[in-house]
């Protein structure tokens, strides 16, 4: 129930509206004053009374009923107590009837939400910096899905550019099939890595390397195939990490299938007087916007990441008719997000408006950052290896009896991993550190995997009563009873920051909160009615911190 929404009707304040009455009404500082407050300061003008004498006034008119047991005005400002045992039955009911639907709702029913995101280059290493994007692109993937949209996931893969020349003149000098097939990924990556340092000493190697990428462009046979044959194996071993992370997409068009897409834009920007000539290459002049242009076509003719970007911000209005466009990109690129969906308004698209750069902060590890040209790459399936091994080494230490103890680890190393990115709010820069994110007594994901393991034992002994009842609420369950209650505003405030860290924060708060109770409140041993009541409330604790997990991509093992 949304007791703001049940208050705010209730109230008769000036002329201010429902709407308004419900905006203004705040938590108060400590729950001991009440649960919601309506400050009155804003009234004292135009209904011509102090803000003490009006919230008095308020207070007494209210009628109190079995949902608000108690209203009181202290220093301008009305306080209103939710009555306990109704807040409890009423949050229980929802958690346990709702299940694993808990907190989801439709609002979205209807919007398609397109989201661009993870977006690897063939034939590179699938790195510790494609981490954000991934496991941000999926959260919020999940979470429109989980609030009634239809969010289209899509890889825009980097499957364009000289690079592959460069490739495939490594690959013809110093490669083998042999070597390629058995080193996957990290052999390409050696082979990029020596281009860069012998075209260092002859620079005729970068003439040979644009030569081969024309003759991918001219579907040469030899070249083509050789270009397919690195996107195969590339799209191969991502999609074993991809699956590690629980991350899937609809849509796998990559920069390549906007080649033939790009000549109706370039024609569109020159019929609406939108591109001039700059020193050889065509531009949209953003001056007037506080930009530099917007560079559509190099001087030599050849098109950049704007121009294909343009054409698929388009294709996908077209195919989808979406509601919202997100990308999540790092924030260094900024600018040019900025300028491309000026490029689009320009034309004349009133779409773009919906067209969003969700931004993050870089991560690394705590040794500094990579070059793929210089080979100083930190592999993502090394991280996660590495952090799926020491998860085993802490539960093999912590419970040496325990049964699939590879498989909980697992869950645990990745669910750690994903947490460790999502955690801090999207935009901040992480370090990422093993013992931090693996710490069973941190603000960690194996803290909150942890509480459910202990919650699903308690369950385990004590079973789900069938019957229970909420009376005489103890403090410690309240607060939990709160928590609870806040988890679906928690995912709508979510959705509507793009920001995934306030699930993740939600669920630590909730497992402090939750065992809290645990140490506080007997649960098996207490007399039968409190025993039903705690035994319920944990069952509807486990359900909303696996619900939370889950849409940040993280499993729950039933025992740690």
């Amino acid at each position: 129930m949304d007791f703001k929404r049940y208050i705010a009707g209730k109230i008769k304040a000036g002329d201010l509206s429902e709407g308004e009455i419900y905006d203004l009404l705040a938590l108060p500082p400590n729950t001991e004053m009440g649960d919601f407050a309506l400050p009155c300061f804003r009234l004292a003008k135009t209904m011509r009374r102090s803000p003490a004498l009006i919230a008095e006034e308020i207070a007494a008119a209210y009628p109190k009923d079995e949902i608000v047991s108690g209203v009181s005005a202290v220093n301008g400002y009305v306080n209103f107590r939710i009555d306990r045992a109704f807040w409890a039955k009423e949050t229980l009911e929802r958690v346990l009837s709702e299940g694993e639907r808990y907190g989801s709702s439709d609002e979205g029913a209807g919007r398609v939400v397109c989201i661009d995101y993870s977006s690897v280059n063939i034939a590179k290493p699938f790195h510790i910096g494609h981490l954000s994007t991934t496991v941000l692109g999926s959260a919020l993937y999940k979470l429109h899905r989980f609030l009634g949209y239809k969010p289209v996931g899509i890889n825009h893969l980097g499957d364009y550019g000289t690079q592959f020349g460069k490739l495939i003149s490594a690959y013809k000098r110093w490669g083998s099939k042999e070597e390629v097939e058995k080193g996957g990924l990290r052999a390409l990556n050696a082979l990029y890595v020596r281009f860069h340092e012998e075209a260092e000493k002859d620079g005729s190697l970068n003439d040979e390397a644009r030569a081969f990428f024309k003759k991918i462009e001219d579907k040469d046979e030899e070249s083509l195939a050789l270009f397919e044959w690195f996107k195969e194996l590339t799209l191969k071993e991502v999609g074993r990490i991809y699956d590690l992370l629980d991350v899937h997409f609809d849509s796998w068009a990559g920069e390549s299938f906007y080649n033939d897409k790009m000549a109706p834009v370039i024609e569109e920007l020159e019929q609406k007087g939108l591109l001039v000539e700059s020193e050889g290459a065509k531009i949209v002049d953003l001056e007037a916007y506080g930009m530099p242009p917007c560079i559509i076509l190099r001087s030599d003719g050849a098109s950049l990441y704007a121009t294909r970007d343009i054409a698929a911000a388009i294709y996908r209005k077209k195919t989808y008719d979406f509601y919202k466009c997100l990308y999540v990109v790092a924030y260094q690129q900024n600018l040019h997000f900025k300028q491309f969906f000026k490029v689009l308004e320009l034309m004349g698209k009133e779409w773009a408006k919906d067209l969003v750069h969700v931004a993050y902060g870089m991560v690394s590890l705590e040794d500094g950052s990579m070059s793929t040209r210089k080979g100083k790459v930190v592999y993502l399936s090394d991280v996660i290896d590495k952090c799926v091994s020491k998860a085993l080494s802490i539960i093999t230490e912590k419970n040496p009896a325990l049964e699939n103890k590879e498989e909980t680890a697992k869950t645990v190393g990745v669910g750690a991993v994903i947490f460790g990115a999502l955690y801090n709010s999207k935009i901040k820069d992480i370090t990422f550190s093993y013992d931090k994110v693996l710490n069973f007594e941190g603000e960690t994901s194996c803290y909150v995997q942890y509480t459910c393991a202990r919650a699903n034992s308690v369950l385990e002994k004590g079973g789900v009563p069938e019957v229970y009842e909420a009376d005489d609420i103890c403090p410690q369950e309240f607060e939990l009873v709160k928590t609870l209650a806040d988890f679906p505003s928690v995912l709508k405030d979510a959705l509507a920051k793009y920001e995934p860290s306030l699930v993740a924060r939600y669920a630590v708060d909730l497992a402090q909160r939750y065992n809290k109770f645990y140490f506080d409140c007997n649960i098996l041993g207490a007399e039968e009615k409190e025993r039903n009541f705690r035994l319920a409330l944990t069952k509807a604790t486990l359900t909303t911190l696996k619900n939370a997990l889950s849409l940040l991509g993280i499993g729950v093992p039933e025992k740690m």
